[in-house]
């Protein structure tokens, strides 16, 4: 049996005749820039996430980066980021001007340490980027509450978390700004490159407003440096059929999760934890092997794909060498990265694929010759 990390292919062909509708719909509208595609798309978002606000954007990390901007993030300032996380969250403090001021994480979710936020800020902070991980939310209260109380602004990056809540609320609208992929592999994925920016401050919205339409809010008429950021039209009728359906998906996504974390335990790996006060959508199911390598190869042979995410930390990424970190140097960013491997939780799995990944994982961790878990 073969076992794909994530089936694209099985998750559209199950809303087929539902996209297929609406991009017709839409292409024939002969509205192809911004329009009425993208503010009912903006509209069913922000209900969603329990925001007043949501302003399309192109990606992901063009979502980062225009939330960063219209905090007036620039040159000499410092923003605080999680030091394992895709390094869309570093570049985007890096396309404003500013620097990017590594905080390690918590090592049972791999979600920013709030503990360790206050010795890493200066009198240049401006920003704090909490990332929720993985489909995890991070703990935002801790953060939230040393932000007011340092005069920092919180910038959440929910690009994993699409329907995620934290002590009951959805991730949305908790921070300053939350910025959102829509990556086609993420539990809400267009059909190509889209994101959006959620918040409750009118005047912030209309900041990133202006700065994803080339800074102009009239044709012609520009008020701030802004760049060519919007969400395609077509992106947004497809964003609004799968987000009928994202709930139960991520359902699905939760009912593998509490089979592995059932069934697995005793094999010897590291499973996720998950506090009380968090209710992740498990974008990703990451698990932690001393012999990774090895344990991703018998599970290749038994027809199980897994990835890892992410192999090399940001800060030693050669993109990042000229801030001159070494190897140790966040040593449990480097642990993440060299034991972590994500396995198969998308919600096209069937039953029979979920019972081989598991059957897998328990025989390999039984053999004798160390190879397992």
């Amino acid at each position: 049996m073969r076992v794909p990390f994530l089936d694209l292919r099985a998750s559209y062909g199950e809303l087929q005749e539902e996209i297929e509708a609406e991009l017709l719909r839409s292409v024939r509208s002969g509205w192809y820039v911004g329009g009425a595609d993208v503010e009912a798309f903006e509209s069913n978002f922000a209900e969603f996430a329990g925001a007043h606000h949501c302003v399309g954007v192109s990606n992901g990390l063009d979502a980062l980066r225009l939330a960063l901007r219209s905090l007036e993030v620039g040159p000499g300032d410092e923003v605080i980021v999680p030091s394992n996380t895709f390094i869309a969250t570093w570049l985007a403090v890096s396309e404003c001007g500013a620097l990017p001021v590594p905080v390690e994480p918590d090592v049972a979710t791999y979600n920013l340490d709030p503990e360790k936020i206050a010795a890493a800020i200066s009198p240049r902070t401006k920003v704090v980027i909490p990332v929720h991980l993985y489909g995890q939310p991070a703990d935002l209260d801790p953060v939230l509450e040393l932000a007011r109380e340092r005069g920092l602004r919180v910038l959440e990056d929910a690009a994993q978390a699409h329907g995620a809540h934290y002590k009951g609320r959805p991730i949305g609208s908790h921070g300053d700004l939350v910025a959102w992929s829509f990556y086609p592999g993420k539990n809400l994925g267009a059909l190509g490159d889209a994101g959006a920016v959620t918040t409750n401050d009118q005047v912030l919205a209309d900041r990133i407003r202006l700065l994803r339409n080339y800074g102009s809010s009239q044709r012609y008429v520009h008020e701030l440096r802004g760049y060519n950021c919007r969400l395609d039209p077509l992106q947004a009728a497809v964003l609004r059929v799968k987000l009928r359906h994202l709930t139960e998906w991520n359902v699905r996504r939760s009912r593998i999760a509490r089979r592995y974390t059932r069934e697995l335990a005793g094999c010897g790996l590291v499973l996720p934890y998950v506090p009380d006060w968090a209710d992740p959508v498990w974008h990703l199911y990451c698990v932690r092997h001393p012999q990774r390598d090895h344990f991703r190869k018998r599970l290749s042979e038994a027809g199980v794909e897994t990835l890892i995410h992410y192999p090399i930390p940001p800060h030693l990424q050669k993109a990042y060498a000229g801030l001159g970190y070494k190897r140790s140097a966040l040593p449990i960013a480097e642990l993440m990265a060299e034991t972590l491997v994500s396995i198969p939780i998308g919600p096209a799995l069937s039953e029979e694929q979920v019972d081989h990944v598991i059957s897998t994982i328990v025989r390999t961790s039984n053999e004798p010759n160390g190879a397992g878990c």
